[in-house]
């Protein structure tokens, strides 16, 4: 199994509606509060990012944050996962064919990614914050953590094993 961590949703696109934006997409300026914003990718405001989502066929979301921020603050309905630091690594997996909006908590490590894809020849529409959207109205998905795996049982060294009749084995 490879050593990255790539979570793919589709359920959610797949045949799912998704509202439309009334706004025509566009970029929204940093905030006069973020001028930390520095990047080259334009950072999206949630009428953009609604309006892309109206074409899922043509998009695909990177999502570059932890799995524990997806989780725990939640995320797009459909997205690939792949942590910043892993994002060069993985290019091969990337489809070159679409449109890539990257997705971080405030748009900040979306913004370096979506500036090292389109360095490399991926066509990148924007970055966004997750928590940005919600703070605009945006909806967002919240995942549930799959459940651990739990180990069978090891009976103590002093019984007898079970057998399928449910009754003990003789000795």
């Amino acid at each position: 199994m490879r050593n990255i961590s790539v979570l793919v949703i589709l359920s959610a696109l797949i045949g799912a509606p998704i509202a439309q934006a009334a706004e025509p997409a566009a970029a929204a300026k940093p905030s006069v509060n973020d001028p930390a914003y520095t990047y080259k990718t334009p950072r999206l405001n949630r009428a953009a990012i609604d309006a892309l989502l109206a074409k899922p066929e043509e998009l695909l979301i990177i999502d570059v944050r932890r799995p524990d921020e997806v989780t725990t603050i939640g995320g797009f309905p459909a997205y690939l996962s792949i942590q910043a630091n892993e994002l060069q690594k993985n290019f091969a997996f990337i489809p070159a064919n679409r449109t890539i909006v990257t997705v971080s908590n405030h748009a900040h490590r979306a913004g370096a990614a979506g500036d090292l894809l389109a360095a490399n020849g991926f066509t990148v529409a924007g970055a966004i914050g997750v928590e940005d959207y919600e703070a605009e109205g945006g909806t967002l998905i919240k995942i549930a953590p799959p459940k651990a795996a739990t180990a069978a049982p090891v009976p103590s060294s002093g019984s007898a094993p079970a057998v399928a009749s449910g009754q003990p084995a003789k000795r």
